[in-house]
Order: C-alpha cells, then structure tokens, then sequence
C-alpha cells in the first residue's frame, strides 16, 4: 500500500477522534447548562427539600396515631353514653 494512502488514513482517523472527543465535550457541557437550569427553576418553584418532607411524614404519621387514640375514646364514651342509666330509688 502507498505510503501516502496510509498517511491519509492516520490523518482521518486522527481528525475523527478529535470530533468525538469535541463531541463529548459538548455533551458534558450540555448537559451541566441543562441541569443548572433545572435546579434554577425549582428552587424559584419553591419545591421542598428531602428534610422537609421528611418531617411532614413523621408529623402526618404522628397524627394518624393520635386520630386512632382519639376515634377509640369516642366509641368508648359513645358506648357509654348509649347504655340506659342504673335506675336509683329516686327514679322509682
């Protein structure tokens, strides 16, 4: 094979790793402007954060118990209040 051949073969293999790596590059970049400005519009949403949410679970959580503990007492006094009242003398 002529040498020359072989030379212009080395050059674009050469100039076509360049491109990918420039590719690359750009994708990288890309991708930062991206997520940069995804982060930019939620912190203008106001989003909460992982703590946040964290802590609105644990209160929810704690209200559930709470809501059970107190649906318990009023079925008790209910039951209580439904059942006819001991007859004293005095009722008689």
């Amino acid at each position: 094979m002529d040498p020359n051949k072989n030379r212009i073969f080395d050059e674009f293999a050469k100039l076509t790793t360049d491109a990918i790596g420039a590719a690359q590059g750009l994708k990288r970049e890309a991708e930062t402007i991206v997520k940069n400005q995804a982060e930019k519009m939620m912190r203008n949403m106001d989003f909460a954060s992982n703590e946040e949410v964290s802590v609105l679970r644990e209160m929810i959580s704690n209200l559930k118990q709470e809501n059970a503990a107190l649906l318990k007492r009023v079925e008790k006094l209910e039951a209580k209040q439904s059942k006819p009242a001991p007859k004293t003398k005095a009722t008689k």
